[in-house]
C-alpha cells in the first residue's frame, strides 16, 4: 500500500479519494481543491501493487471483477470523473512516465492491422449482439458523434440526424453519382445518402452481423437498388468513385497502416472526386491508446494526432480541402449512450453477465470524461485529388442542407 499511497498523494489534488484498503485501514488523499470525493474499498491482498503499476488498466478490471467496490453512493462515473479532473498529475508521475514511454515503443506492434487481424479486431466490437447496441444508440443506429445544434435540448435522435445532414451537406451529391463507403455500420448513413439523393451507394464492412442487418435495413427502407453491402477489407475495394465516406473507420487503421490508408482511398477517387473523413483525433502530439481500451474494446484502435493525418495526406499528394473539428460534441453524444444504457442495464446483464456491464459502464464513463477534460476530439476533413474538387467557398455546406 506504500507505494499506491505515495502515488496517490502526488496525483490527487482536485477532490477527495477515500481508499480501504484490504485490512480495512482508511487513506484519505486529495482535499485540498474542490472537487467529487469518492470512496472506494480495496478487497483484494497484492491489488494496491497492481494499481500502482498499472492504474489506468487495474483499477478496471477490479471494477469489472469485484476487486474494487464502491461506497458512500458513489459509482465508476464519480471515479472516473476524479481522474480526469487531476489526469496531469497521474502522468507527471515517474513510474508513469516510463510505463508510457513503454507504451510508445510498443505502439507499433498495438495497432498492426494487416487484412485478417484487422477484422478480427473490429469483429471483437462490432459483432456484439445487435440487442445491446440498440440498448444505447438512436433508432437509426448511429455508432459515431452526433452533431448538436443544442446541446442542452437536443434528444439523441436529432442530433444524430443532423449529423447526416451536416455530412451530406458536405457531399455535395447528385442522382446517379457513386459513394463508396470505408467502414458501413448498420448501413444508415448509406441508406441516407441513397433516400435524400439519388446516389448510388457501395458500403464496405468487416463484421457480418452488421451487413446482415445493413441489407435488412436498406430493403425495408426501399432503396435495396441503390445500395450493397459487401464483406470486404477496405484495402481490397476495387473502382473508382465520384466520393468516398469514411465515418469512425480511421480510428481503426493503425499508425503503420495510415499511408496505405489514404492510398487506397487516393486510388478510389476519381479525378474530379473527394473524400468525406469523420474520425476521433486529438489535439495532443501522438500518443498511445490507453491500455483498457485497447485490451477490452477496441483491440489495435488508435486516435490519431493532427500531425499524423496531415503528414500522411501530404505523402500522398492529397489535397485537404477542409478540416472542421467538433470539440464538445462527441461528450454530448456518449453523454447521451451512457444514460440510456445505464437506464437499459439489466437487460444488458441479461444479455451479458455483470462482469460485461461493468466493463462497458468503465468504457462508457471513461471516454466521455474524455471528451470533456482530455485532449480528444473528433475532426471531418474533406480530401481530394484535385486542388479544384471541393468548391472554392465553404458556403455549399450550408446551401445545400436541407430545410430545417
Amino acid at each position: 500500500m506504500l507505494l499506491l499511497s505515495g502515488l496517490l498523494e502526488k496525483f490527487i489534488r482536485n477532490g477527495t479519494l477515500r481508499l480501504y484498503d484490504a485490512s480495512g485501514t482508511l487513506h484519505t488523499f486529495g482535499g485540498k481543491l474542490p472537487g467529487p470525493a469518492v470512496t472506494l474499498r480495496i478487497n483484494r491482498r497484492g491489488l494496491a501493487a497492481q494499481l500502482f503499476l498499472n492504474p489506468e488498466l487495474k483499477a478496471a478490471e477490479a471494477y469489472m471483477d469485484g476487486g474494487l467496490t464502491f461506497e458512500d453512493g458513489a459509482g465508476v462515473y464519480d471515479l472516473l470523473l476524479l481522474f480526469s479532473l487531476n489526469r496531469a498529475g497521474l502522468a507527471s508521475h515517474g513510474g508513469q512516465k516510463l510505463l508510457r514511454r513503454l507504451w510508445r515503443a510498443l505502439r507499433r506492434w498495438h495497432q498492426a492491422n494487416p487484412t485478417g487481424v484487422a477484422a478480427r479486431q473490429a469483429r471483437h466490437h462490432y459483432d456484439l449482439s445487435t440487442e445491446l447496441y440498440r440498448l444505447f444508440l438512436d433508432e437509426d443506429m448511429q455508432y459515431s458523434c452526433a452533431y448538436f445544434r443544442d446541446p442542452a435540448h437536443d434528444t439523441l435522435e436529432e442530433a444524430q440526424r443532423y449529423k447526416l445532414m451536416h455530412a451530406t451537406a458536405k457531399l455535395q451529391l447528385k442522382p446517379g453519382m457513386s459513394v463508396v463507403e470505408i467502414g458501413s455500420g448498420w448501413g444508415g448513413f448509406a441508406i441516407h445518402l441513397a433516400r435524400e439523393t439519388g446516389a448510388r451507394v457501395v458500403g464496405i464492412n468487416v463484421s457480418p452481423e452488421q451487413i446482415r442487418i445493413a441489407r435488412e435495413r436498406a430493403s425495408a427502407a426501399g432503396v435495396g437498388e441503390l445500395v450493397e453491402f459487401r464483406e470486404l477489407d477496405y484495402r481490397d475495394v476495387e473502382g473508382t468513385f465520384d466520393r468516398v465516406v469514411s465515418v469512425g473507420m480511421m480510428e481503426h487503421v493503425g499508425i503503420a497502416h495510415f499511408d496505405e490508408y489514404f492510398a487506397k482511398i487516393r486510388s478510389l477517387l476519381k479525378d474530379e472526386g473527394y473524400a468525406f473523413i469523420h474520425c476521433i483525433g486529438r489535439m495532443s502530439p501522438p500518443g498511445t491508446t490507453g491500455p483498457f481500451i485497447r485490451k477490452y474494446i477496441f483491440p489495435g484502435g488508435y486516435s490519431p494526432a493532427m500531425s499524423e493525418v496531415l503528414a500522411a495526406t501530404e505523402r500522398n499528394m492529397l489535397w485537404v480541402s477542409d478540416i472542421e473539428v467538433l470539440r464538445l460534441h462527441y461528450y454530448h453524444t456518449i453523454r447521451h449512450w451512457r444514460q440510456r444504457f445505464a437506464n437499459n442495464r439489466a437487460r444488458a446483464a441479461q444479455i451479458y453477465d455483470e462482469r460485461f456491464c461493468r466493463m462497458w459502464e468503465f468504457y462508457l464513463a471513461a471516454v466521455e470524461l474524455e471528451f470533456l477534460h482530455g485532449s480528444h476530439m473528433v475532426f471531418q476533413m474533406l480530401v481530394a485529388k484535385t486542388r479544384d474538387a471541393v468548391p472554392i467557398r465553404r458556403d455549399f455546406m450550408i446551401d445545400s442542407a436541407p430545410a430545417q
